[in-house]
This record gives structure tokens, sequence and C-alpha cells, in this order.
């Protein structure tokens, strides 16, 4: 019961920063008093920014990212992504939402635990979770105010600098590597407050190596040498040993009035369920290399829109040969090039289209995957390849691709076998000559679901190779955007920090240029 109300406590309030005035209406620590705020209710919502709110992954992960990397299809011209048609607002969703609460959050919980020793192990807990917030924003935007942000109540840091992307990498690993030794022999009482953990300070510190991986084989491209250092730190740290013991978040007794469910689970179904389908490149990947998750992935739905009753959705039929990928680029306006209608292979009706399966990641109690063990057997298997570690990049592989379908195990229903997985290693077996591109698309299919990780990695390896569209109006000349641009209103309030981070973009505040690390 207590675990129940602590989180639905944060929820709730974390539920109300959901409007347009986001810096308005989230409780100020500072107005309750530092001596009477609870701020291990902080920790849980700054957790919850963690896995996100409908608002950004709205906006940010499933109407651009989900389908620019053709993971779905848009349906509507308002989902701009498979389009890469321009909306300022849904460009700056993931901004708008963390500067003001997630990065305030997690900055106060820092500033009122770094000198206090009864709270040093979960201080370096928020460490961590600083980075996960940070690596993604930078991910996404680039050059991004960190070092100066969310101190503006601290140190008047009102108009905070930019960042570069380069600076930000390296202070992240710095801090992933110093906050997991800080939590050597050291235990916790931060209990249900950690809706990742409970407190188990081991697993924090896999955790934390867990994604200075992730962050070290991001910079392959830009510094292989620094990659290689941060990857064979990260693998002597110590990674995850199982599945169990990957960073996620459950949702117990979700809800659709605040943001207690999983965000892309909740749009999937209660927000917008006629806005998109599965696309017709990720359908063919799966249906093409005879692939078991594809019945885990997909459902074909008569109306998805429609309730069979008050509390329950159709969960659709999950046939593997009955799904049905929607090509990118296309809408339902009546007349036109880009009419749906127009497709060759078009049955008819939408309802013969996947929609995401309802008994996996379209509920609105699925685990949010923040980072996983498949994740971390896959980045072995590259880096393994690379010959930066040691150890058979094929076995790494295999254990990735395992782990990745043993997964679905953690939505609490009967997940793939053993001989459906040995089947399908052999059907496809491991191959040096095509390795990064296997790697690279198990990766792809494995982050389903968490699309700013999986778009990240996309644009580091280059795979899967995705078709270009070039629907009319669009605002990259036909091509995938590579990152997105910053808030409007920046080149006016914080103009000359401002104009410092576009001069080191290459070609400025444009949705085409690329991020420090994504070298070309």
């Amino acid at each position: 019961m207590k675990k129940k109300l602590l989180y639905l406590l944060a929820a709730l309030g974390f539920g109300l920063s959901s409007c347009s005035n986001f810096g308005d209406l989230n409780v100020d620590p500072e107005a309750i008093g530092k001596d009477n705020m609870d701020y291990k209710l902080l920790f849980t919502n700054v957790q919850q920014y963690g896995y996100g709110t409908e608002y950004e992954a709205w906006r940010n992960g499933l109407i651009y990212i989900s389908t620019m990397i053709q993971h779905t299809a848009s349906v509507e011209s308002y989902w701009n992504g498979d389009k890469y048609t321009y909306s300022a607002g849904y460009n700056s969703a993931f901004w708008d939402r963390l500067y003001p609460n997630g990065v305030r959050d997690v900055v106060d919980l820092m500033e009122n635990w770094k000198d206090k020793q009864e709270f040093f192990p979960e201080y370096q807990m928020v460490r961590i979770m600083r980075v996960l917030l940070f690596h993604r924003l930078t991910d996404l935007y680039g050059d991004v105010p960190y070092s100066e942000a969310g101190l503006a109540y601290y140190q008047g840091k009102g108009y905070p600098v930019y960042d570069t992307q380069e600076s930000i990498y390296l202070d992240m690993l710095k801090e992933l590597k110093e906050a997991a030794t800080n939590l050597n022999g050291k235990t916790s009482t931060i209990g249900q407050a950690d809706i990742i953990y409970k407190g188990d300070v081991v697993k924090w510190q896999k955790f934390a190596y867990s994604l200075m991986l992730r962050l070290g084989m991001r910079l392959s491209k830009v510094n292989p040498e620094i990659a290689k250092t941060w990857v064979n730190t990260a693998v002597s740290g110590g990674l995850f040993a199982s599945n169990d013991e990957s960073a996620l978040i459950l949702h117990p007794g979700a809800v659709t009035a605040n943001n207690s469910a999983e965000p892309f689970g909740k749009i999937y179904v209660h927000e917008d369920p006629n806005a998109y389908r599965m696309s017709e490149s990720f359908i063919n990947l799966l249906k093409n290399t005879y692939d078991p998750r594809l019945r885990f992935l997909a459902t074909v739905v008569e109306d998805p829109s429609i309730k069979i009753d008050d509390s329950r959705w159709s969960r659709g039929d999950t046939t593997v040969s009955k799904q049905l990928g929607m090509p990118n680029g296309y809408d339902q306006t009546t007349t036109g090039a880009t009419f749906i209608g127009n497709y060759a292979l078009y049955p008819g009706a939408m309802n013969k289209y996947s929609v995401a399966n309802r008994y996996t990641y379209a509920r609105l109690d699925a685990p949010t995957f923040l980072v996983t063990n498949a994740e971390n057997q896959l980045l072995l298997a590259e880096a393994a390849f690379r010959g930066w570690i040691t150890g058979s990049a094929k076995t790494y592989y295999e254990a990735g691709v395992t782990a990745a379908m043993k997964q679905f195990a953690q939505f609490g229903i009967a997940g793939i076998d053993d001989a459906a997985i040995t089947r399908y290693l052999t059907q496809n077996p491991f191959s040096e000559s095509k390795a990064l591109e296997q790697i690279n698309t198990q990766y792809y299919i494995n982050t389903f679901s968490d699309e700013y990780e999986s778009f990240a990695n996309w644009r580091r390896s280059g795979y899967p190779v995705l078709k270009q569209v070039n629907y009319i109006g669009n605002a990259t000349n036909g091509t995938i955007p590579r990152r997105f641009t910053y808030p409007t209103e920046e080149s006016t309030v914080n103009a000359a920090n401002y104009q410092k981070a576009v001069a080191n973009l290459d070609k400025g505040d444009q949705m085409t240029s690329r991020v420090w690390w994504d070298k070309q």
C-alpha cells in the first residue's frame, strides 16, 4: 500500500505539469521549504521524467521519431515524422518538458543531497538519473544548457550557456564512473520511492555502467579511441548479468488521468489510436526474417478506437500472416499523390493495417525499458567486432537476440521459447560480412517504443537502411531528419548563447543538421 501511495502522489504531481505553462504548475520545493520537503518523493518524480510524459512522447517520440525511422507510419498529416514537415512546437516538445520540470527537479535533488552523508548513496543515484535525462536532450538537439541548467534559483543562472555536446558527453561519462564507484559498499534507505530498483545499489552500479556502455558506443564515429576506452571501463565495472537486472519502470495501477501510465502505451490506444499504423518497412523486416517477435509487436484490430466495453479495448488478431504494414509518407486526404487509397496494395480499409500489439507495448501498464541487457549484449557484439573488447561478436550477438526475445516475459505474458529462438538464429545466422548491419538492425527491433534511443542508434550506425520519402511541402528535401530544432523563443530570450550553439551545427538550426557525434 505504501508503494502505491508513493507512486500515486508523485504521479499526480507529475501529471499537473502537462499544460502549456510548465514552470508554474509543478510544486516548488523551495516555496515549501527545505525542512518540510520530502525529497524522496521528488526522487520518484525525477524517475518518472526518465520514462517520460505523454506530452513529449506523443510529439517527439511518436508523431516524429517513430514514423521518421519507420517503426510506424502516420495516417494523419499532422503526424509529421514520415512526411518530414516542420512543426516548431513538436520539435521543441522534449526540451519544453524537460528543462522547466525534469532538469529543475534533478538539480533540486542534487543541491539538497550533495552535502548530506545520510543521502550519499541516493545522491549518486540522482547523478545517474541526471545523465539519463541529459543524454536524451543532447542527442535530440546537440549543444544544450548543461552545466548551468536548472541553477537559476541557486546561482542566478537565468540565461544558461549551451555546453558543447562533446563536453557534455565527457562529463556524463565522468559522472557515471564517479557515481558507480561511490556506490561501492553502500546501502540505501530510499526504498519504495525508487521505482526502478527499490534502493538496490548493486543494480544501480550496473545501470551506471550499462548507460556508460551506451554513451561510449555513441562516440564510435566521432572518436573511436575514446569510445573504446569508455566501453572497456563499462565492461570492467560490471554490466547487467540478465534481463532481470535491466533498468525498467513498471506501471502498476496506471490510469489515463495522469502520467502514471507508460506514455507510448497510453498514446497507442487511448490518445491517438487511429492516427498511426505499423510501418510496412518494419513489418516486412520481421516477416522476411521469420521473426517470432512479430506476433508480440503487432496486431490487426477492426477499429482501433472502439472499446469492447467501458474498461477493455479490443486486442485484435496477432496471427502473423494477417499483419500488414502501411507505407510511410501517405495520408488520408481524398486527392493527390499522398492519398493512401492510391497505394497499389491498399486493401480498401484502414482496419486491415496492423497497430502496436495490445498484449505488450500498447498497454497502460506496459513496462518502460530505459537501458536493457539485450541492448548491452548487442553493443558488446559491435565492440567485439571492432576489436575493442575480447570475446566473440557472434556470441554477444546471439546473446543479444536471445535476451531481446526473452524480454517479452517482462510484460507478464508467455514469451518466446528457446526452440523458436534457436530456429530464428539458424535461419538468420551471424555473418562477419554483414555484422554491423545485423547487430544494429537487431538493436532497432529491440528498441521499438524507446524511440529516442532507436533514433540515436540509427543515426550513429546507419542501420537499418530506411526508405526516403518525398512528401509535398517537406522541410528536409526528402531526407530523414537528424535532429530537432531549438525552441523558437531561445533565439530571443537566450540569444547570445543560442547563436553560439547554432554556429556549431553544420547547417544551422535545421532538422537536417548533424549533432557532434553524428559524424558523416
